[in-house]
């Protein structure tokens, strides 16, 4: 396995079981293997960005450590490699101590090619130690938009990844997204240390000409549910139905049930056996219509879902057009279909508000926990909400200085465990008002761009290349704007 001369395409086929490449990855594998070069990939969601990294790791004589922030991803992803007998481990928070340490042994030893960790996993002293006495021959960064302030799932660990870099020795280094603007492309490639120069860029567009890419302009419920049972009727694959607000989706769903259609509910206020359930169930074919949040979808790899329905706005073009990548992988026709709501803009610009506290708000929170911290684990979010004089449940700043404060390792633990510490101090990134309000600023376009898709009168596939930076995209002529262009 150590051997250079193991072709690419050897590896392809003995464990993975395909001929041929797809799309870029020969190219971008070759980029990493013959030219010892760096790589920014931006591929669409289900285009096989994994096997980029992953050939070439059983090809270098060193290990390869993946970052990823997406722990259930990260186990998914770890067990499927292990049923093709290639060594592969996770190291995340769920992994108990002596398991850590057993993996990271072996890893340092050789015996594991791949390690995939999150990027906070380098806040441990002890890891970084192991980490300087390892052979690293490549670093995969997965999910590279999180590197940015300016993506749409800012991780602060990620911004650190130029000092990972210096603990491997600067390895070779490969950052993939699905999703990933100029400005954030820009920002990655700053984020890694590199110059544009030292690290080339593959993309491969919206190469998905079999997803049909239409709208609906809503204007009362009935016309939501029309939609709905048109797509419904129609499909008879599996689909997946996605919605901002989980009370919504527990309205539709019941409605949607009283018809006589069958379905599973995926939120991220169900229980965690119940969530893992259902999307086995989906991923099994026993169930075959998910109604649910954008919390589902991760590591769905289904090579035939039929469509993706949004029966409200996104937040975002970027993370439309992950969750409709979702659909038809297996290259056969499917619907991507947005229902336009003008109230759900409302839902949306709420959800800007909550993801967005100023730096008073985090203050004010930090300032509880330090004087309170024993109530706060006693008795809750709800306590931290009480003294903040806001009884609103459906205000969730809360929830986002927690989770941000977890991000930038000040806390550690939760007030749903009660064992919520503070182990650092307000980072000047979050009392920085300039900063804040040009995020705030920055999401507030994200999602003038979601209207301005819908509005567009030209091709949607043209519309989604250009926001991602990627001009000259032809018209795909499977859209709803280019039918009408075809019938004038």
């Amino acid at each position: 396995m150590n051997n250079n001369m193991i072709k690419p395409s050897d590896i392809l086929k003995r464990y993975f079981g395909h001929t041929e490449f797809r799309g870029e990855q020969e190219n971008i594998i070759n980029r990493l293997l013959l030219d010892n070069g760096h790589a920014l990939v931006l591929m669409p969601t289900g285009g096989g960005k994994s096997l980029c990294y992953q050939i070439p790791a059983l090809i270098f004589e060193g290990g390869t450590i993946v970052i990823s922030p997406l722990i259930a991803l990260m186990q998914d992803q770890v067990d499927a490699l292990k049923n093709k007998k290639i060594p592969a481990e996770f190291i995340n928070s769920t992994v108990k101590p002596v398991q850590r340490k057993e993996r990271l042994q072996k890893f340092v030893d050789g015996k594991v090619k791949l390690l995939y960790v999150t990027p906070e996993r380098f806040r441990k002293a002890e890891f970084i130690e192991e980490i300087k006495k390892t052979n690293i021959s490549l670093l995969a960064v997965d999910e590279a938009h999180c590197i940015s302030e300016w993506g749409h799932d800012f991780r602060p660990d990620y911004s650190r990844i130029v000092e990972f870099r210096e603990f491997m020795g600067n390895p070779l280094t490969i950052a993939l997204t699905a999703t990933a603007t100029r400005a954030v492309q820009k920002d990655i490639i700053n984020k890694l240390g590199l110059s544009k120069d030292e690290i080339k860029l593959f993309h491969q567009g919206i190469q998905r000409p079999n997803l049909r890419l239409d709208t609906a302009d809503i204007f009362e419920e009935k016309d939501s549910f029309d939609e709905i049972y048109k797509v419904l009727d129609k499909y008879e694959g599996p689909g997946i139905i996605y919605f901002s607000l989980i009370k919504t989706l527990e309205f539709f769903l019941e409605k949607i049930g009283d018809k006589g259609y069958k379905h599973g509910i995926y939120h991220g206020k169900l229980e965690a056996k119940k969530r893992k359930q259902t999307q086995r169930d989906f991923l099994s074919g026993k169930e075959n219509l998910i109604l649910a949040t954008n919390a589902f979808g991760m590591g769905i790899d289904k090579p035939d879902i039929r469509f993706v329905l949004h029966a409200e706005v996104p937040g975002s073009i970027e993370s439309y057009y992950q969750e409709i990548g979702r659909a038809g992988r297996d290259g056969k026709d499917s619907l991507c279909k947005l229902l336009y709501n003008q109230q759900d803009l409302y839902t949306q610009m709420e959800f800007i508000k909550w993801s967005n506290p100023n730096t008073e708000y985090y203050s004010r929170v930090f300032d509880i926990l330090k004087s309170d911290l024993n109530a706060v684990n006693s008795m809750g979010v709800d306590y931290l909400r009480e003294q903040l004089s806001f009884k609103d449940k459906n205000d969730f700043r809360i929830e986002t200085v927690l989770s941000m404060l977890d991000r930038y390792g000040v806390i550690e633990g939760s007030p749903e465990n009660k064992d919520l510490t503070i182990v650092g101090d307000l980072p000047d990134e979050l009392q920085d008002d300039e900063r804040l309000e040009a995020k705030l600023l920055n999401d507030n376009k994200k999602l003038l761009a979601v209207v301005n898709y819908f509005k567009s009168t030209t091709c949607r596939r043209i519309f989604i290349s250009d926001y991602f930076g990627f001009p000259g995209e032809k018209p795909c002529g499977n859209c709803d704007v280019c039918d009408l262009h075809t019938i004038v």
